[in-house]
């Protein structure tokens, strides 16, 4: 199952090293406190809307961008678990033609 707080969490973080900038800064510059932007982006916490706009803001990224790029991991994975469960099938459907022969 895909935790989208995970995911997002995932994708602040990755932005925030991107920009080169460390827990503290955007920690100063949104007015949250470093333990739970840690939290966040570790997946353990949800970000209230609010939260994640001035997270967005500190790291000069709109919020429409974090969002989608969230939902395109999440798309990606559910796909790949799609993908794995139509191969569970087959192969299973395969096993029991092989055992009727």
């Amino acid at each position: 199952m895909v935790l989208f707080r995970r995911t997002l969490g995932e994708v602040l973080r990755a932005a925030r090293m991107e920009r080169g900038l460390t827990l503290r800064e955007v920690s100063a510059e949104a007015r949250v406190s470093l333990g739970y932007i840690s939290e966040i982006e570790r997946g353990q916490k949800e970000a209230s809307s609010e939260l994640l706009a001035s997270l967005c803001a500190a790291l000069d990224m709109p919020l429409s961008y974090v969002l989608r790029e969230a939902s395109d991991v999440v798309a990606r994975e559910e796909a790949m678990g799609r993908m794995a469960s139509l191969e569970t099938a087959r192969s299973s459907a395969a096993e029991v033609v092989a055992s009727a022969a």
